[in-house]
Formats: C-alpha cells, sequence, structure tokens
C-alpha cells in the first residue's frame, strides 16, 4: 500500500464531511491497530536514549571570546602603506576570520605552542589514545615520520573539538573547545584565541613580506649594476688617462665633474691673460719713461731711498754753500762738503738709473712670463681637445652609473620605508573574555536528552507503523483488492466462524449464501454476454476457498435453469468426489485416457440442472494429460450440453495444470483467501495467466474479516445485509 494511498493524498479538496470522517477514522484504525508496536518502539527509543545518556561520559566546554574590528589605528601616521579597512564588506571579513579560526594552520599552531601532539593526557581529554611507535609503524610510517603523524593526529582530534560561533549582527566570536577535562577545555580555548591574536599580528607584518622580498632581489640587482658601472667608469678612466675631480659650488656641493687637464687649461689661461696684461702694463711704463731724465720719472721721485738721497743732497749743499761763506774753496770744509754732495748726486743717479732700469727689466720679464703661458696654453689646448674626445664615452659610462646609482638610492628608501611601516598597526583583535576551567559538564543532558528521545520515539513509532501498512501485504478493505491486486472485486464472501461451511452454503439466507448469491449476479453482468459459458476458477495457492467457490456459483446457477457442469480438474488433489456418496466414479481423468466416454464420467449431483465431473483416477502425470488434445475434445462436448462449464483448476504456482487449462476457458475468477494474503504470491499466479493470453474476469475475496479493516461502520451494512431476516423480523 502507497504512503499516498494511506493517508488519502491526492484526494478532492472538496471532499464532504462525511468523506473527512471516514480519513479521520482510518488514521485511527491505523494507529489502533499498529498501538502495540508504536508503544513499543517508542519505549524501546526512550529506555535505549536513558541508556546512552548514562553511558555516555561527560564533556565540558570552555569558551574564550575575541572582538574582531574590521578597522585598526595606524601607529605610523601618513604613511602610504596603511590598508583600507573593511567597513564596506564587514560581513564577508568576519565570515574570512571564522575562516581563519577553524583552518588546520591555527590549530597545528595551537599544537606545537602547547606541545600536546606529546601529552598523552591531551589525546584522553579529545576522546583518543596516544599512538605509541608501535602503532604508527603499523600503519606503514617509518621512524622519521612519527613525529608528523602523531602531530596530525593531534591537529584532527582538536578541530573535532572546536566549535566557532559569530553571532548575527555581532563582532564578538566564541572560541568554544569541548573536552573530557575541564582544564584541557580550558587552556586549549584560551591557547586558541592567544595564537588568533598572535597570528592576526604576524599576518600584518607578513603582509609586506612579498613586497620586501621583491624590492630586495631589486636592490641586489641594482647594487651588482651600481658596482659593475661605476667600476667600468674608473677603468676606461684609467685607460683613457683622464683624472676627474670634483668641482664645489659656494654650498660645498658636488655639482660637475671636470678634468685635471681642463682644469689645468683653464688657470693657465687665466694666468696668460693676466700675463699679457701685465706685459702690456709693463711695456707702457717703459714707454713712458724710456726718453725721460730719470729724476724727472715719478717713480723715481717718489722713490723714499731717492727722497733721502735728495734730502740729504740738499742738506749737503746748504752747509756746503755755508762752508764757502766761510771758508775758501780750497779749504778742507768745503772740499769735504763738495766731495758729500758730489756723492750724493751720484748715488741719486745711479740710483734713478736703477728704478728706470727695472721698469725695462719688468717689461722684458712680464713679455717672457707671457710667452711661456702662452705656449703653455698652446700646448694644453691640444691635449684638452683630445681628452674631451675620450670623455665622450667616459660621459656616457658616467650617466650609466648615475641613473644606476639614482634607482638603488630610490630602492633603498622605498625598502626602508616598508621596513619601518610593516605591520605598524595596532591590532584590530582583542581578547574579551578568557575561558575560565568549567565546574559542570555540557553534555549529556538527561532531561533533554529524554524529551529528544521521547520525540524521536514518537517520529520512530509514527514511521514503524507508516512503513508497516506500506509493507502490509493482508487485504483489510474491498477497496485493497483494486490497490494491490489491480483486478475488479467481483464478489466478498464474509468469514463464517460459527458454524460448518456446507451448513452455511445450504442456507441461503446466510450471510455466505447471500455473498456467494451477489457474486453470481456481478458475473452475470461481468461480459457484454452474460455468464461465460467456461468459466475456470483458481487461486495462488492451495486452500483459498476455489472448489468451495465453484460449488457455491454452480448451485446458484443451476437454480436460475441454467445447465451447469461442475469439472474438478485438479487431477492432483481432487475435492469434488468427497461430496458424493460413492467416491470411486470414474471422472476426467478416465476420459482424458479414453477409459471413458464422457456420458460416462457425468455424475448427477442431486440439484436439478447440475452435474458433477470428478478428477478421479489420480493419474501419474497429470500435466501431460492436460496439456493432450483430449481436453480439447472434452470442452466441446462440454459446451454442446451445458449453459456454464466451470473448472476447478489447481493452484497456479508450482503446477502448469491451471496454465494449461486457462488456455481453452472463455474466462478465469481468481480467487484470494483474505485472511493469508501474500501480494508477491497473487502476482506471480496473474503473470502466469498473463502469459497464456487468459481474460481474468476478477477477484472474489473469500474469508473477508471485517473487523481487520479496523472501522466496522465501513461495512456495517454488510453485516446487516447478512443477518436481515435471520431474526424473524
Amino acid at each position: 500500500m502507497s504512503a499516498e494511498r494511506l493517508f488519502g493524498a491526492g484526494a478532492d479538496s472538496s471532499a464532504s464531511d462525511s468523506g473527512l470522517e471516514v480519513n479521520f477514522k482510518k488514521y485511527i484504525a491505523i494507529i489502533r491497530r499498529n498501538a502495540v508496536l508504536m508503544a513499543a518502539t517508542a519505549a524501546s527509543v526512550v529506555v535505549l536514549g536513558v541508556i546512552v545518556t548514562m553511558l555516555i561520559t561527560p564533556e565540558y566546554d570552555a569558551q574564550a571570546q575575541v572582538l574582531v574590528q574590521d578597522q585598526a589605528d595606524q601607529i605610523i601616521e601618513g604613511s602610504d602603506l596603511q590598508r583600507a579597512g573593511a567597513s564596506w564588506d564587514t560581513d564577508r571579513f568576519l565570515q574570512t576570520q571564522v575562516g581563519i579560526l577553524q583552518s588546520r594552520s591555527l590549530a597545528r599552531r595551537v599544537i606545537e605552542a602547547g606541545g600536546f601532539d606529546r601529552d598523552a593526557g591531551f589525546f584522553d581529554a579529545v576522546g583518543s589514545s596516544m599512538p605509541t611507535d608501535e602503532d604508527l609503524a603499523d600503519k606503514g610510517f617509518v621512524k622519521k615520520q612519527f613525529a608528523t603523524a602523531r602531530r596530525d593526529l593531534a591537529i584532527e582530534a582538536l578541530m573535532k573539538a572546536l566549535a566557532i560561533k559569530l553571532p548575527v549582527n555581532s563582532r564578538i566570536i566564541a572560541i568554544t573547545v569541548s573536552s573530557r577535562s575541564p582544564e584541557y577545555a580550558a587552556r586549549l580555548a584560551n591557547l586558541y584565541a592567544e595564537r588568533y591574536i598572535d597570528g592576526n599580528l604576524r599576518q600584518k607584518y607578513d603582509s609586506s613580506s612579498y613586497a620586501r622580498k621583491f624590492l630586495a632581489d631589486q636592490l641586489d640587482e641594482a647594487r651588482i649594476k651600481v658596482t659593475q658601472s661605476e667600476r667600468d667608469l674608473n677603468h676606461y678612466a684609467r685607460a683613457a688617462g683622464l683624472i676627474r675631480v670634483a668641482s664645489q659650488n659656494d654650498g660645498a656641493k658636488s655639482d660637475t665633474e671636470l678634468s685635471v687637464t681642463s682644469s689645468t687649461l683653464v688657470q693657465l689661461n687665466d694666468a696668460a691673460s693676466k700675463a699679457t696684461a701685465d706685459r702690456i702694463a709693463a711695456e707702457d711704463r717703459w714707454q713712458a719713461v724710456s726718453g725721460a731724465a730719470p729724476l724727472s720719472i715719478s717713480e723715481v721721485n717718489s722713490n723714499q731711498a731717492v727722497q733721502s738721497l735728495v734730502s740729504s743732497k740738499v742738506k749737503a749743499e746748504a752747509e756746503l754753500a755755508d762752508a764757502k761763506s766761510r771758508y775758501l774753496d780750497n779749504a778742507p770744509q768745503v772740499k769735504a762738503k763738495s766731495v758729500q754732495v758730489a756723492e750724493l748726486d751720484r748715488r741719486i743717479n745711479s740710483l734713478a738709473d736703477s728704478i728706470k732700469k727695472s721698469s725695462y727689466l719688468d717689461y722684458q720679464a712680464a713679455a717672457e712670463r707671457e710667452q711661456s703661458l702662452v705656449s703653455k696654453v698652446e700646448s694644453l689646448q691640444e691635449e684638452a681637445l683630445n681628452e674631451q674626445d675620450r670623455g665622450v664615452q667616459y660621459s656616457v659610462l658616467k650617466r650609466i652609473a648615475d641613473t644606476n646609482r639614482a634607482l638603488y638610492d630610490t630602492l633603498l628608501s622605498r625598502y626602508n620605508q616598508i621596513n619601518a611601516t610593516s605591520g605598524a598597526a595596532v591590532n584590530n583583535i582583542a581578547l574579551i573574555d578568557q575561558a575560565e576551567v568549567p565546574t559542570k559538564p555540557s553534555s549529556p543532558k538527561l532531561i533533554i536528552n529524554i524529551l529528544a528521545s521521547i520525540i524521536l520515539g514518537a517520529l520512530v513509532a509514527g514511521l514503524a507503523a507508516l512503513l508497516r501498512e506500506i509493507l502490509d501485504g493482508s487485504i483489510r478493505s474491498p477497496e485493497d483488492v483494486e490497490a494491490k491486486v489491480g483486478l475488479p472485486l467481483l464478489g466478498l464472501i464474509p468469514l463464517e466462524e460459527k458454524r460448518d461451511l456446507t451448513d452455511a452454503l445450504d442456507d441461503r439466507r446466510s450471510g455466505v449464501g447471500e455473498a456467494y448469491s451477489s457474486l453470481v449476479t456481478n458475473l452475470r453482468y461481468s461480459t457484454a454476454n452474460g455468464l461465460p459459458p467456461l468459466l475456470m476458477i483458481t487461486s495462488s495457492r492451495e486452500s483459498e476457498g476455489k472448489s468451495t467457490t465453484a460449488r457455491a456459483i454452480a448451485n446458484e446457477v443451476a437454480r436460475l435453469g441454467k445447465r451447469v457442469l461442475l469439472v474438478d480438474a485438479d487431477l492432483r488433489r481432487p475435492t469434488l468426489h468427497h461430496h458424493l456418496s460413492e467416491r470411486s466414479q470414474s471422472g476426467l481423468a478416465d476420459y482424458l485416457t479414453n477409459q471413458k466416454t464422457f456420458d460416462e464420467i457425468v455424475i448427477p449431483s442431486g440439484i436439478e440442472n447440475l452435474s458433477y465431473v470428478t478428477a478421479l483416477p489420480m493419474p501419474p502425470e497429470p500435466a501431460l494429460l492436460l496439456g493432450g488434445e483430449g481436453v480439447a475434445g472434452f470442452v466441446a462436448e462440454a459446451r454442446a450440453r451445458y449453459d456454464l462449464i466451470i473448472l476447478d483448476s489447481p493452484p497456479l504456482l508450482g503446477l502448469s495444470d491451471s496454465a494449461l487449462l486457462a488456455t481453452h476457458a472463455d474466462s478465469v475468477l481468481f480467487v484470494i483467501d483474505a485472511s493469508v494474503f501474500h501480494r508477491g504470491a497473487v502476482k506471480s499466479a496473474l503473470r502466469r495467466l498473463n502469459l497464456v493470453n487468459a481474460k481474468i474476469l476478477g477477484v472474489v475475496l473469500n474469508r473477508f474479516n471485517p473487523k481487520n479493516a479496523g472501522d466496522g461502520h465501513s461495512y456495517y451494512a454488510y453485516d446487516t445485509y447478512y443477518s436481515y431476516g435471520n431474526s424473524g423480523n
């Protein structure tokens, strides 16, 4: 029975109140039928839940809480390395932090920080045992892998004990660790929070590690280039004979570089220009004094020595004049003064001549110095021009060296800046609550587990009842026939428990008699031509009431004035002869073996219009006889003499007899025992009939007990009709 049919799924939404009442009663009936099963199932689940709860090892939960901000203040303000906050995508940022807390790498850091992979107490606390070297060796690990394998097992155990929870609209993440040991639970939760906070700081510093590594590599390359370019520049300068000196400006800062030759040329050129000016000035002085008397030259008159001599001469002349006034010209005083004056004149003239001659000498010296400097300038000019030609390549190499130096300086400055500013931010994760050692276990919780067991027991009980109804192969109502067999129900024969079935059949006003009368009525209208001339009655297994049904139908049709022949076609276990006074009479087996004629095997029943053909005697090979030509001859003679032929055939399962007989029948009536119904057997039997293209009219449901339906209400009319008139009313 499908669940849809069981619970009325797909029913019309406009069903009447009576229909709803019937469905409700159907549910009550299902519960009533399965009350014991449901009660036992629910009680078993509850008891099992209590037992499991008592056997569960207590678990302790320790919780640490951390506050996660999506932005953090920078320690170094104004740095272009500040990371932008995630305020525009806070939810994704917080979920990322939850993922970090659940990551294997963080669990590894916790295990390594606490040394738990070498702590047997840790493994006991998380519900596992610390693997020994022998255990790891048995799993295929070599000795050098023992530490790694033990650490991996510790990580997996820790991750199973970890629970991360982020409440909605909150930035506080709860880190919960479950353990059999309250001390280990608190220690692990706190260590998780500490490693998470430390890891966040390290991540901020390491976030620029790629940039630092890249810049370090670039610095190494730039340093090599600078060194090589400066070395090339020096080698070229040495090979070309170039000596460069830095020129200094007023700020003592290197501005340009000049060669020694150029500097010397500039200095000599300046000196030559000055020497030319000096020579011209000396020449002008000489030309001015060359034709003049020595004492008329201004340089002579301004000379202090000359002035001193002139003063002495004036004084000597005064003394000479005084002496001449007092003495004779030949007087010694006069002569002495005259000699003194003459000596002073000589000395003055000699000094004047010397001064005049010095102008000429100055002129000659200036001319010689000018000539010397001019010749040196001319010689250095050629050398400077040659050096200038060599300086072109020098300038190229120098520009390369300068460029490499500038690049190196820039990279070095950037590298130093990144090193100084990387991770220079306040941690955006803060510890709110440290985990404390729990005093009460978090699980198991007896009351909650009992309530959960009760709810689960109710669900399991309901599921068990549903499965039982779905898998139940019994017939509980007439509707089950069409649902489970797929054939129309032509007759419903009630279970007779109070008296013998034969007596009930003889009493036409009994419930069984009335049921068979209704069956015959239905058969008369089952085809367009009324009752089929040859009707075969069979079942899936023995003892389902097919022989009784065959006799009842034959009796009812004979009473209607039809000529009826009831044939016991069960050559293996015949039953019809038991109802005869002489049980040794010939039957169908004798006809099929050509031992008797048709007229010899037909036996009057004692009921008008009804005759019998038994299956006697029982042959050794019934299938061989039923598959021969004799059956066709028997059927032909029977059709010619009777209005209705009823074949009481053997069961279908395990035998080929009924399938052989069905090829001769016009229709087949299938009998099902409601008390022992088995869907698989019925389906297999019907499948065999379909293989021989037998026409199945419908089903007779025999031994039906309305009480099994669970609602006597539905079949109250049947019981009333069957008993109507029996009480004398």
